[in-house]
């Protein structure tokens, strides 16, 4: 039999040793806190006119609170954001504390924790879109837009999105509006793309009967709500 095998599981320190080397240990750093950004409530008016569409949306339910994702995606429709006002809002219509409603807000990607533009444009660049070209595109859009992954153009029709996986890999690269598919992307397509965005032009996704809509609207759609009611 061989012999034991003791592995120290014990964080290094700053310089690189581990504890019993006479290093000192330095105490773990906390993580930074997670805000949200814009007003703590909604003016009467829509806090009655999102509440009515609340309404319909928990009675679907057997548990309200498991209408929390689509009433995300309804504040969403208001914001454009999740807000401190969004917080608060769904966890009143749904009996929880705004620290439950802030852990889902948190945890999905789609629900975002900063302003964003009409159209949400996120460029893939895991591997094999990164192979197939989508540093390359993401490249082509930050010099054209003048902005970085993260931020709006300054006429607030574009936002900028660097994303992990589209999950679509056998259409690499892929650039996604709202969540919707555009394949086989081109750095110079998807600057036309963009251009049309900012231009007004319908834009139809690649595997979608109709045009890209708003965030707005998107957001609305998302919720399980009718078309109407939203930006355009």
């Amino acid at each position: 039999m061989s012999d034991p095998v003791f592995v120290d599981l014990t964080a290094p320190t700053e310089q690189g040793e581990h504890p019993g080397q006479g290093a000192v240990v330095l105490p773990p750093q906390p993580h930074p806190t997670i805000r949200f950004d814009g007003p703590d409530h909604y003016a009467d008016e829509v806090r009655t006119r999102l509440a009515a569409d609340a309404a319909g949306i928990i009675e679907r339910y057997p548990q309200p609170r498991s209408a929390l994702l689509p009433l995300l995606h309804l504040v969403q429709s208001q914001d454009a954001q999740i807000t401190r006002a969004g917080v608060e809002f769904c966890a009143a219509q749904l009996g929880l504390t705004a620290a439950e409603v802030a852990a889902v807000a948190t945890f999905y990607s789609m629900y975002r924790r900063s302003a964003t533009g009409e159209y949400l444009v996120g460029v893939c660049t895991n591997t094999l879109c990164a192979v197939m070209g989508g540093d390359e595109i993401l490249a082509a859009l930050r010099d054209h837009l003048g902005i970085s992954p993260g931020d709006t153009t300054a006429d607030g029709r574009i936002t900028l999105e660097h994303v992990e996986c589209n999950a679509a890999c056998d259409f690499a690269p892929v650039v996604m509006v709202n969540w919707e598919f555009f394949d086989n992307q081109t750095p110079a397509g998807s600057v036309e793309l963009v251009e049309d965005l900012r231009a007004g032009v319908a834009v139809t996704p690649t595997r979608s009967t109709g045009t890209v809509c708003s965030f707005r609207r998107t957001a609305r759609l998302l919720a399980g709500l009718p078309e109407d009611g939203g930006d355009a």
